[in-house]
């Protein structure tokens, strides 16, 4: 794996998961209650061996760069790096990136400069556990010129996804994106063929892309260069290629989630306090999932009932009740509240005593959540104060809805409240 350069994409300006993505960049939104979406890449091609690693963004990457800085420093005898590779203008060219493609053509001088044989091209915002090793052996073994990571799907979901067609050899000969219909049928494949068990392969006979690549170092920037209007991998350029080049499928039969908008980032968050075993661990010893150390104290329970709910460190609960809900690091739950089917995702900071019991200024609302509070279907982002007697419980059912100078959005009926934001007491939501 030591021939193998990493390539995760950052996405673009993360519209579909606004406004997580008001203040950050997708790949740094916080995930499971102390993790962000970059770990699950990075850890993947770390437990894969792959060691060269880099991440291509270009909307608000600070907070991503400063995550990815204190999280991951190789040892010096290593020449293993993870690295954020932020959009710039040149004067060759001074567009900004304008697809995944784009992306990495912009930073093929750098890429070529490292004696390896592959690139593993790679998503930010997927939530997976997959060894690369695998999948670069497949690749290998078929003498690939590119190689696509595919996920086998029922005839419900085909038309959700941009399907892929191959024959007994494995080797993809024909893409649709997104089918209806007849056309769906058209993609048919017999799925046992790449691997899948016979029983399984009947109730799924299509396979759809993972947005997870293998390209040949030297294929890689002849297409590149070549083709300088395409600007996207699964629309333009691997399709245009399959006709020249050996593309393959890999089969990956395990749980894969794209959580690229609310309501899915919503539900794989509180899918992990599934009883008795969620569809992804988080304590699978042998491929750990890593993210920055941070030392924080153990979380302090007074009183307070949890079922079935994540709590991550540092944090203090007092006096409530939580019920299948995702808890992140220094939460802050005050006496008598309510908190089911939500996601707070806790703060970057702890306020001293002083702060929090300011007797000066009764207006002033603590980071966190305040007394007698009730939450239900909702996400809270970091650093909000919730104040006393708040009731965040969406009775009217409004499914979409802007109220950014309010300090909250609505997406698919869930509640999302701002990073920062504050919410007065006695607020009705």
């Amino acid at each position: 794996m030591k021939r193998v350069l990493g390539i995760i994409l950052g996405g673009g300006a993360g519209t579909r998961l606004y406004p997580l993505t008001k203040l950050r960049a997708k790949p740094a939104v916080p995930l499971a209650g102390k993790y962000r979406l970059i770990d699950i890449p990075v850890s993947n091609c770390i437990n894969s061996d792959i060691l060269k690693i880099y991440v291509l963004t270009q909307f608000n990457s600070a907070s991503l760069n400063r995550h990815i800085t204190r999280t991951y420093n190789f040892s010096g005898f290593l020449e293993g790096f993870v690295e954020v590779l932020a959009a710039q203008q040149t004067p060759e060219d001074p567009t900004w990136f304008q697809g995944t493609a784009d992306a990495v053509r912009k930073y093929l001088w750098l890429f070529q400069e490292w004696d390896v044989d592959q690139y593993l091209i790679l998503s930010g915002d997927h939530l997976y556990r997959m060894d690369y090793r695998r999948f670069l052996e497949t690749h290998r073994e078929n003498h690939a010129d590119i190689t696509i990571s595919v996920l086998p799907i029922d005839e419900k979901r085909a038309s959700d996804f941009g399907l892929m067609k191959v024959n007994q050899k494995g080797q993809i000969i024909d893409f649709s994106e997104k089918p209806k219909g007849e056309d769906i049928r058209k993609m048919w494949v017999d799925t046992s063929s790449l691997g899948l068990p016979a029983e399984q392969a009947k109730k799924q006979p299509y396979i759809a892309s993972m947005g997870i690549y293998v390209f040949n170092k030297e294929v890689m920037h002849k297409l590149l260069r070549e083709h300088p209007q395409h600007t996207d991998f699964g629309k333009e350029v691997i399709p245009a290629a399959a006709s020249k080049y050996n593309v393959q499928a890999h089969l990956f039969n395990g749980y894969w989630e794209d959580i690229g908008t609310i309501e899915a980032f919503y539900n794989a968050n509180l899918a992990l306090t599934q009883q008795p075993l969620p569809p992804f661990s988080f304590y699978d010893e042998k491929a750990p999932i890593y993210t920055r150390a941070r030392h924080l104290p153990p979380t302090k329970l007074l009183d307070a009932q949890i079922l079935e709910s994540i709590v991550g460190e540092g944090c203090i609960l007092k006096d409530c009740r939580v019920v299948n809900s995702v808890l992140g690091i220094r939460s802050r739950v005050e006496a008598g509240c309510i908190i089911e089917d939500s996601l707070i995702m806790g703060a970057d900071y702890y306020e001293s005593y002083a702060e929090r019991n300011s007797s000066a200024d009764e207006d002033t609302i603590p980071v966190g959540i305040g007394a007698n509070s009730t939450i239900r279907r909702a996400i809270i982002d970091k650093n909000a104060r919730i104040g006393r007697q708040v009731q965040i419980v969406n009775t009217a059912r409004v499914q979409e809805s802007n109220r950014e100078t309010e300090g909250f959005y609505i997406r698919n009926g869930i509640v999302v409240i701002l990073k920062n934001a504050v919410i007065p007491s006695g607020t009705v939501i």
